[in-house]
């Protein structure tokens, strides 16, 4: 990619939406002299198990957590008897939740091991405890000027509990139900870790989760724009567009004005998906959602079509955007979308 960059005399790289490309942005930017924030930094966000490691390192609050090679696991077998089950096995290097599984006994482990690999590109993987959540999960997106977070914006964070994988993000909602001390809370943990990683002027993609004490657990913070359309519903929710303040960024445009905006009104993004493979035969969508919610949306894929099982975000079929009148309503829709939108395979 640096040969390429070079030999097309470009002007600046933008990593969007993407985990993997991160760390290539980042080193390409570096090492052609443009705006970007510290390769070894963009890194370490970028792999699960140095991101662990630094966070222990410097006294965030952090599942207990060690990082493996394939070659390893033997040894992480004869060392497992140091964590508490149930544990989180995850590929360090992957994206989108593909390879993430929950391993509830030592039997479950090699296969899920052998399965994460398929979804590493450096073959290693990491085992963690589970961080017992209160409320949502928390996702969203945000912005760095020079370093200082100058605007974030939260989400609730939703799963399909019944899923064939529940560990993947169906969507998100708009404004994060948390209280406004833990908005405060969360927005200091990120910006300490910003600071000492001494990151500069990009965009950041947020998961994490707060336990039953109140405390704030940084689960991912993605040196790159959210997938699953978080830049454009946040768009509609505050006005801020990210993704022209990220070219401004790539670009050495000054992003001096981009300030906290609150969200206003109720959004949401969903994925559509399928919890079989097959023949997609038919997506219905209920008559009053679509007056009354949905405000985009798009197809990926057309009746006819073999489809995937969702098993990560790369089994996504389509895409919405949505708009709720109250909270409770947002909430309500979101945590039962299955009433509302139904796939059909066969």
């Amino acid at each position: 990619i640096l040969n390429l960059a070079k030999k097309l005399h470009v002007d600046g790289v933008v990593c969007y939406a993407s985990d993997p490309a991160a760390s290539t942005a980042a080193y390409v930017a570096e090492c052609m002299g443009f705006p970007t924030s510290p390769y070894k930094s963009v890194d370490i966000l970028s792999n699960k198990d140095k991101f662990r490691a630094f966070l222990a390192e410097n006294q965030f609050c952090v599942p207990k957590a060690r990082g493996y090679s394939y070659t390893e696991t033997e040894k992480m077998l004869r060392e497992i008897s140091e964590f508490t089950f149930p544990l989180m096995l995850k590929p360090v290097d992957s994206s989108g939740s593909k390879g993430v599984k929950k391993i509830d006994s030592i039997d479950m482990l090699r296969g899920a091991v052998d399965e994460a690999m398929i979804y590493s590109r450096c073959k290693r993987f990491i085992i963690e405890e589970v961080v017992e959540k209160s409320g949502y999960q928390i996702a969203g997106d945000g912005f760095s000027v020079d370093g200082k977070l100058v605007f974030r914006c939260f989400a609730n964070e939703h799963f399909d509990a019944s899923g064939i994988n529940p560990y993947v993000p169906v969507g998100e909602s708009w404004p994060c139900s948390m209280n406004q001390e833990l908005h405060n809370k969360l927005h200091e943990e990120i910006q300490r870790l910003l600071t000492l990683l001494n990151m500069k002027t990009q965009a950041y993609n947020f998961d994490a989760r707060i336990d039953q004490q109140g405390n704030v657990y940084l689960m991912e913070i993605g040196p790159r724009n959210g997938g699953n359309l978080i830049p454009q519903v946040t768009k509609y929710a505050t006005g801020v567009d990210m993704t022209e303040y990220t070219i401004k960024a790539a670009m050495g445009e000054t992003c001096s004005d981009l300030h906290m905006v609150e969200p206003k009104g109720y959004w949401a993004n969903y994925m559509i998906h399928s919890q079989k493979e097959g023949i997609l035969k038919e997506v219905q969508i209920d008559d009053g959602f679509r007056m009354n919610n949905l405000v985009e949306y798009e197809m990926l894929y057309q009746p006819g079509d073999m489809v995937d099982a969702f098993t990560g975000s790369n089994g996504t079929l389509g895409t919405m955007i949505l708009k709720f009148s109250t909270r409770e309503e947002m909430l309500e829709k979101m945590d039962h979308m299955e009433r509302w939108v139904k796939v059909h395979v066969e």
